[in-house]
């Protein structure tokens, strides 16, 4: 059995998070001021499609139909596998921190269109669901307006 975190040692997690990078701020209470704890990255991201593809889709003959055809259309999209690698690296450190009792809880601040990545790999790691959801691209922004667009809330 894991040993019971002080009621001290625990703290607020707010993950401000898109497609290429994800910083997690700790938090006293809810309405203290952030401070920044970690980064991940996914500078791929930045990138262009093409420049992630290194090569083109392969041929295929059909048993019937049109015969021969390009594959290019069945390959996955390397942008959407890069932005799942970064909600699994969140989700994975979110559970961790939950695991070990020093969470109090924690906020989501997310691009809508990463918003849904990340939600989909936290489930089967995090017990607790949020406090907060904003879908609101944050990244970059100083910590004073991130504090104060949670604490409208």
């Amino acid at each position: 059995m894991a040993p019971t975190a002080h009621a001290g040692n625990k703290y607020y997690l707010v993950v401000v998070a898109d497609e290429s990078r994800a910083d997690l701020y700790q938090r006293e209470r809810k309405r203290a001021p952030l401070q920044l704890m970690r980064s991940f990255e996914n500078k791929a991201a930045r990138l262009k499609t093409d420049d992630l593809i290194t090569d083109r889709g392969g041929r295929a003959f059909d048993s019937f139909g049109q015969g021969r055809h390009t594959m290019s259309g069945e390959k996955s999209d390397p942008k959407q596998h890069l932005a799942e690698t970064l909600a699994r690296r969140v989700a994975e450190f979110v559970a961790a921190e939950e695991h070990e009792g020093h969470l109090r809880g924690f906020a989501l601040v997310a691009a809508p269109r990463f918003l849904g990545t990340l939600r989909g790999q936290l489930p089967s790691r995090v017990h607790e669901e949020p406090y907060v959801t904003v879908d609101k691209n944050m990244v970059g922004q100083p910590e004073a307006d991130i504090a104060h667009l949670l604490d409208e809330i």
